[in-house]
């Protein structure tokens, strides 16, 4: 039963993200480019559709948390780490500048598949070989550049 939840949750937040518009890179593009306010090309309708996902998810956590446990887990899966390392800030600098450049992020871009386009095609292949490199890369030793004693 916990399945079919999770999957209408999903569904309807996929649905969410197409009526928003965050499936279609040219909207998303156009909402990233500020260099075209004074042209009146910038499209500021994600800056809402972000602001009320904030909004919710705000709320949802706050909620969520007084429960002793999750409703399909048996307990939170938090993160515990505090402190700011490469990783924390070479993900998001990535997703940045691949959101920038595509106009997808991973949530839409599935969701654009469905449309058959090959740009999102492209970018959902592309972001499965990130993924997969970045899971060796963090199975790799601390070290990118080993110290050979010298002798």
């Amino acid at each position: 039963m916990s399945i079919l939840v999770q999957f209408a949750i999903g569904l309807v937040f996929g649905l969410g993200l197409v009526i928003a518009g965050m499936s279609d890179p040219a909207k998303v593009l156009n909402f990233l480019d500020l260099a075209a306010i004074p042209t009146g090309g910038w499209d500021p309708s994600l800056a809402f559709v972000l602001t009320g996902a904030i909004a919710v998810t705000f709320i949802g956590f706050k909620l969520v948390l007084r429960r002793s446990q999750p409703i399909f887990g048996g307990k939170f899966h938090l993160p515990t780490a505090t402190g700011i390392d490469a990783r924390i800030v070479a993900g998001p600098a990535i997703f940045g500048v691949g959101w920038g450049l595509a106009g997808f992020c991973p949530g839409p871009a599935f969701t654009a598949l469905t449309t058959g386009g090959n740009a999102a095609l492209g970018f959902v292949l592309a972001m499965l070989v990130g993924m997969a490199g970045a899971r060796w890369l963090a199975s790799r030793p601390a070290r990118l550049f080993p110290v050979t004693p010298r002798i």
